[in-house]
């Protein structure tokens, strides 16, 4: 069993228990049956353990044997705990301690202790944890149990760890490890070791904590403990998608899961799962995320795993509401809130309570989600969840926002954003600039806007590098299209106040690069083996520097965020010696990206695509073309008019109006002699686009040839059905040279209606930016051999 081999231990175990049988030893076959519920326990399925450790208390106490008695007593109690129920488990942890000292069994004793403190913790009473840790710690030292000892100094490192003293955390990890080292204890060396890994990943020092999680990992496998082994790869697996690095998540998520499955262990598969759900929910794939939690629903559920249950519980509550589809997300949620209160989860009750809290408030319930803010608020700062808590104040600081009291918003969300930058979590960071740009619009302050909001972007773009997959990397970047919607009408409202600085044309490449970096990739990638001809080290160098710059600047703001500095001058000398650092860094990353780019071009174009800007759009477009792109928009939409030597930028009805508008068109398209829709009516439905559409482009379209760049519902309507809305050409069709046959037939369809396509070569394209990159690789084509020709009828096509 300590090769990880669970299924072959349980084999030999089952042979054993009929032997011991055979031969009436009680006390032989009391230890075999604790073994045999050992196995289950590991796996996961508790109420088999439970049974087997029943039986073997039934002979321990036949036989009259209390040392016995006692481990299945603590081995009931583990069982309680994990199943949630932590005054049972308290009950025979107590029964537990009475016996070992009953029996003198001090090391017992301490052990037993230990497995109290961990219930208090688990319970949220820190103070009582430590009590009884100390108390165990002397009894260990007394009897000279370096083993018992080791693992109670892991256990009091873990309170200051849950405490938020990373030091003082750290210290007595590392004096329980060279506890684990000295007694040639290889597991609790490799357990203390990933402890270690999980301080430096909290303190921002992600080399370090890489540098532990590896030694962890080979000591697991050395010693052949994949429980171990799964554990560490979970960590790392958690640690990129801290780092925003979803895909390398996912790899070490998988590699974990596969080990979890192997040993049998249950509660571990529900934890992972739950883990690979969250990865998929954060990407966009909400759908591929409701498979994994209701996967780890089913598993937590099988064996009575309430904590991972009411986790996941929350988890799909968090997907129904990202779907918009609120109160399926409030039933989820109020199913797991109770079981994180029975079980006395503070943190799991915090992140519920703040979940509700975000669906009220989408609900326009202001003071229901005020309430249940303010009831998360003390639960995350009291286990010391700063993620939580930053989470939790920018969601009041929206409250204040849709209340009006913009002052009071900016307070808490300025509480909030230091706390994100000291954890780390650049997608939260992203978040909470952008409320902060949307605080300072409504305050009118736009310049302070766009600072923000551009913030928020370079850390989108900055992330959506680290995510390879180009299925996910999509996924991801629809998440955050609101931001960068939101940078786009800033600057277009800037615009408006001073139409001569340049806003529109920032604008215009800001939507660029909110549609154009996926479709770059795509057409790159297709035809790029992109990791050929790269130094494997130059692309290593560039991961190690960016963690390297990551963790530095997260303890320059961990500095600069603490309250209760001991020596306001070391602090100060640190702040600069960090921020020179990672300057330093900077610099050397930059360096080295431009090494990259010279030694492999399609790899740098993958790795750093550049949507076009305003010049090089222009470059493509000849004199009888325009390019019209558009935005839509929560509450305003905009239209950039471009062609080879002018920019004009005109503000459209919010998106809503658009769509709906849209849809309707569509729809009439998409079968009118099944619905028996007259001409006239598709007509006016393209004329009423047209309307909200191009109205303010109209005459000045000639007839030239349209690129249009739409957006959301606009990327699925035929512009070359809309109405032409320049009256003067439209009368040009009923001229006196024209035929009779032909003007009746217009005239008995609708007189006002005349599509686009009857003066407009039209051409739709994802984003202006792939023109360049399509000519580039049509260039790079041989001219066919043969000759095709194509007879086609040209007009609308109707399905």
């Amino acid at each position: 069993m300590n090769l990880g081999d669970n299924q072959q231990a349980l084999k030999y175990f089952n042979q054993a228990l009929p032997l011991a049988q055979e031969a009436g030893d009680k006390s032989g076959q009391a230890t075999t049956l604790v073994n045999i519920g050992y196995v289950y326990d590991i796996w996961g399925d508790k109420q088999q353990a439970l049974k087997y450790y029943n039986q073997s208390l039934l002979l321990s106490r036949e036989i009259e044997d209390k040392s016995r008695e006692a481990i299945t007593l603590n081995n009931i109690s583990k069982v309680y705990s994990d199943l949630g129920k932590k005054r049972q488990a308290l009950e025979f942890y107590n029964q537990a301690l009475t016996l070992l000292r009953l029996v003198e069994d001090k090391s017992g004793e301490a052990t037993t202790l230990n497995n109290i403190g961990k219930v208090y913790s688990d319970l949220g009473d820190k103070q009582q944890a430590l009590k009884l840790y100390n108390q165990a710690l002397l009894l260990s030292r007394e009897v000279e149990d370096k083993s018992g000892e080791a693992t109670t100094l892991n256990n009091i490192g873990g309170i200051y760890d849950l405490l938020g003293d990373k030091q003082q955390a750290l210290k007595l990890y590392n004096q329980s490890l060279s506890l684990y080292r000295k007694i040639g204890d290889k597991d609790g060396e490799a357990f203390g070791i990933n402890n270690i890994g999980s301080v430096y990943r909290e303190l921002g020092d992600i080399q370090q904590a890489f540098k532990y999680y590896n030694q962890a990992l080979l000591l697991s496998r050395e010693v052949g403990n994949k429980s171990g082994e799964a554990t560490t790869l979970n960590n790392i697996g958690y640690t990129y998608s801290d780092l925003g690095d979803k895909q390398e998540a996912l790899k070490y998520y998988n590699q974990a899961l596969a080990l979890k499955r192997k040993v049998g262990d249950k509660s571990g598969e529900a934890t992972t799962l739950s883990n690979i759900g969250t990865v998929y929910s954060d990407l966009g794939d909400k759908q591929r995320a409701l498979n994994f939690f209701n996967q780890a629903l089913l598993l937590s559920r099988e064996v009575e795993y309430k904590f991972m249950e009411a986790t996941t519980l929350n988890n799909i509550g968090a997907v129904y509401d990202d779907l918009e589809e609120k109160h399926q997300a409030l039933k989820f949620y109020n199913q797991a809130l109770p079981l994180q209160q029975k079980i006395g989860d503070k943190s799991g009750q915090a992140t519920t309570l703040n979940n509700i809290g975000k669906v009220y408030f989408n609900l326009g319930n202001n003071q229901q989600a005020l309430k249940h803010y303010n009831q998360s608020l003390p639960l995350s700062r009291e286990v010391g969840d700063k993620d939580g808590e930053a989470t939790t104040l920018t969601n009041i600081g929206r409250v204040y926002n849709s209340l009006g009291d913009n002052q009071r918003a900016l307070k808490f969300h300025n509480q909030a954003l230091p706390l994100a930058r000291s954890i780390g979590y650049k997608q939260r960071e992203a978040t909470i600039l952008r409320n902060i740009a949307t605080t300072y619009i409504e305050q009118g302050n736009l310049q302070k806007a766009l600072t923000n909001s551009k913030a928020a972007v370079d850390i989108i773009e900055n992330l959506r590098t680290k995510v390879d997959s180009n299925e996910l990397r999509t996924s991801y970047f629809a998440t955050v299209q609101d931001i960068y919607k939101l940078h786009i009408d800033i600057l277009m409202q800037l615009h408006k106040q001073n139409p001569s600085l340049g806003y529109d044309a920032q604008a215009l490449a800001a939507s660029e690069k909110s549609r154009a970096r996926g479709l770059l990739e795509l057409l790159t990638e297709a035809n790029a083996d992109i990791r050929k001809g790269v130094n494997p080290q130059l692309v290593a160098q560039e991961k190690n520097l960016q963690q390297l710059i990551n963790s530095k600047e997260k303890l320059r703001l961990d500095i600069l965020s603490d309250k209760n500095k001991s020596n306001d001058l070391i602090s100060k000398a640190a702040v600069q010696r960090f921020k020179k650092e990672v300057q330093n860094h900077i610099n050397e990353l930059n360096q080295l990206q431009a090494k990259i780019k010279t030694s492999n071009p399609k790899y740098a174009a993958l790795k750093y695509p550049e949507p076009l800007n305003l010049n090089k759009i222009q470059q493509q477009l000849d004199k009888e073309t325009v390019l019209l792109q558009y935005s839509l928009g929560e509450k305003r939409s905009y239209l950039w008019k471009v062609t080879p030597d002018s920019l004009d930028s005109y503000e459209l009805p919010k998106s809503q109006q658009i769509e709906e508008t849209a849809n309707k068109l569509r729809n009439l398209l998409q079968d009118p002699s099944m619905q028996g829709v007259s001409p006239q009516e598709t007509g006016k439905a393209a004329t009423e686009l047209s309307k909200l559409i191009l109205a303010p482009v109209a005459d000045k379209l000639g007839k030239k040839r349209l690129v249009i760049v739409g957006d959301d519902a606009l990327q699925y309507i035929p512009f070359a059905a809309l109405a032409d809305l320049n009256s003067e050409q439209r009368q040009s069709l009923y001229t006196k040279d024209s035929q009779p046959e032909a003007r009746n037939q217009l005239e008995q369809r609708d007189i006002n209606y005349q599509p686009l396509l009857i003066n407009h070569e039209i051409v739709h394209l994802p984003s202006a930016s792939t023109i360049d990159i399509l000519r580039k690789e049509t260039a790079q084509r041989p001219i066919a051999p043969k000759t095709l020709a194509v007879s086609c009828r040209s007009g609308i096509s109707q399905r």
